[in-house]
């Protein structure tokens, strides 16, 4: 520590450099926020990928072997467990928010276990995965057995003010 002639230290920052510092992190922090809900919404894609290919899997395996396969969505543990031909497998949904189903409505908490018989699912359900303000669903039809995804934009573009449309 060095003292001056009149005795006050001058080791501190000045103005000009705490401000030259705090221009520079605002600076970097503009251009990396939107990098960060850009890689959200590739997670959420991904996601709605995954969940997608599990469900054609288990009505294709359901329909190939004569078999009847399970689907269990834990909302608690966010989990999605299914038994397949392969065994049970479990994965982890981060992003999921609510299953609507034909005969039980919308289920957002508990768990959901849905049947893949010999000739398919026994109804057709949608699933709700939800990352930020962004929403992403999968529709599952239980007649053809296609599963189809539909983004933010498809699923408020048709309604009123915002309202989901289903």
């Amino acid at each position: 520590m060095r003292i001056s002639k009149i005795g006050i230290c001058n080791n501190g920052f000045t103005l000009l450099e705490l401000i030259a510092v705090i221009f520079i992190v605002s600076l970097m922090l503009t251009f990396s926020f939107p990098y960060f809900t850009v890689m959200d919404e590739g997670k959420l894609k991904s996601e709605a990928r995954k969940v997608a290919s599990i469900l054609r899997y288990i009505n294709d395996s359901a329909l190939a072997t004569k078999e009847t396969y399970t689907i269990k969505v834990n909302f608690g543990q966010k989990t999605l467990s299914y038994n397949g031909p392969e065994g049970e497998k479990t994965e982890n949904l981060t992003n999921l928010s609510a299953l609507h189903l034909q005969s039980g409505g919308a289920v957002s908490d508990g768990e959901v276990i849905i049947f893949f018989g010999p000739t398919g699912a026994s109804e057709s359900f949608t699933v709700y995965l939800k990352s930020g303000k962004s929403e992403t669903a999968l529709t599952f039809n239980s007649l053809s057995g296609r599963v189809r995804v539909l983004s933010d934009e498809q699923l408020n573009g048709g309604g009123r003010d915002g309202e989901r449309v289903t």
